[in-house]
């Protein structure tokens, strides 16, 4: 029997891997259906830097097709993408039938980076706020399904984040220096966040609030709401035994390996 829970209500990594595997599971079947429906499926997260937006994409994503699932992570506009309709550098993004598009940051970068670091004017920002209800609202009307997830830390876990990543040199490039502003600007960023969400959390899509404190809970929990917003059928294909595999050319004579070009086995026990 597995142990849940620690003592302190965090879940072990034995059930943490149990259930990662299960949902992981099932969202390959969701994938498959969404395929064969025909469906065009929009994802976003948003949040705070350190919200763990790339680690949940990540995990939701690590077992699908990539020919079907693409995950999208776009950087700082380019002077002709400024030049563009604000939406444009995103809409070329979006799926086509029988895909799905997770957006790491989206168009709401409008509404809180850019808003709060000054990146955008007043004005853009108002009428942001203004269309992007209706910009929404036409998606759906064309037959998208757009889930909308914010992902919530407090500033004390998003400072222990930081602070972890300024520790190991893999993860010190992600501490842009947007994010060391953004430090400085908590409450900021919170008055953005609330503002976008009263304009923005309309019936047709919803925001959903992901309690991102504890990472790996966040992330199991958002699997779940993702397997529970679409309903789906198992398309799986029935196991079966594939037969020996019979070799019709007998003649072939592999080159000598002493002309091919091996990467150096420097891991690997020795035969």
């Amino acid at each position: 029997m597995i142990e849940k829970y620690t003592e302190k209500g965090v879940i072990t990594p034995k059930y943490y891997e149990q259930e990662l595997r299960r949902l992981q599971t099932e969202m390959v079947k969701l994938q498959h259906w969404v395929k064969n429906q025909g469906l065009r499926v929009i994802i976003l997260f948003e949040g705070r830097d350190a919200a763990g937006k790339t680690e949940m994409i990540k995990q939701i994503t690590q077992r699908l097709n990539p020919r079907i699932v693409r995950s999208v992570a776009l950087g700082v506009p380019s002077d002709k993408e400024k030049r563009q309709w604000y939406y444009q550098r995103y809409v070329k993004h979006f799926p086509a039938k029988g895909e799905i598009v997770f957006f790491n940051r989206s168009w709401y970068n409008r509404a809180g980076v850019e808003w709060v670091m000054n990146f955008c004017t007043e004005d853009e920002y108002r009428h942001f706020l203004n269309e992007c209800p209706q910009f929404e609202r036409m998606l759906i009307r064309e037959g998208f399904i757009l889930i909308k997830y914010w992902l919530s830390v407090s500033a004390e876990e998003q400072e222990k984040r930081f602070q972890s990543w300024m520790q190991d040199p893999r993860t010190r490039w992600r501490l842009t220096p947007i994010d060391r502003e953004a430090r400085k600007r908590w409450v900021e960023y919170s008055k953005a966040k609330d503002a976008m969400m009263a304009h923005t959390n309309i019936n047709e899509a919803p925001w959903y609030v992901v309690n991102a404190e504890i990472a790996e809970h966040a992330q199991l929990n958002t699997i779940a709401h993702i397997l529970n917003l679409i309903t789906y059928k198992d398309l799986t294909p029935e196991q079966e035994k594939l037969p020996p595999r019979e070799e019709k050319d007998t003649n072939y004579v592999r080159p000598p390996m002493s002309e091919q070009n091996f990467v150096p086995e420097v891991y690997g026990k020795a035969s």
